[in-house]
């Protein structure tokens, strides 16, 4: 059993954050000429996929957990 669950957004925003930083790298040692704002619709689009998934998986998971009865009410 896992000890926490699985949040496919921060995998998201960390791939793509990732990515912003390799082709920095790259410029960075010559291996290619990177435009300073190529950065950022990369980072943008993954920020809001990562959104978009944080979102799903809240919903799901909502859904799914068991919701407690009324005892006590009248």
């Amino acid at each position: 059993m896992p000890r926490h669950d699985f949040q496919p957004g921060k995998l998201i925003a960390g791939l793509f954050l990732t990515a912003a930083g390799v082709l920095y790298l790259g410029a960075a040692l010559g291996g290619w000429e990177v435009e300073w704002f190529a950065v950022i619709p990369l980072v943008t689009v993954g920020l809001v996929l990562a959104g978009v998934a944080g979102t799903a998986t809240y919903a799901i998971r909502r859904r799914q957990r068991p919701h407690p009865t009324d005892s006590g009410s009248p």
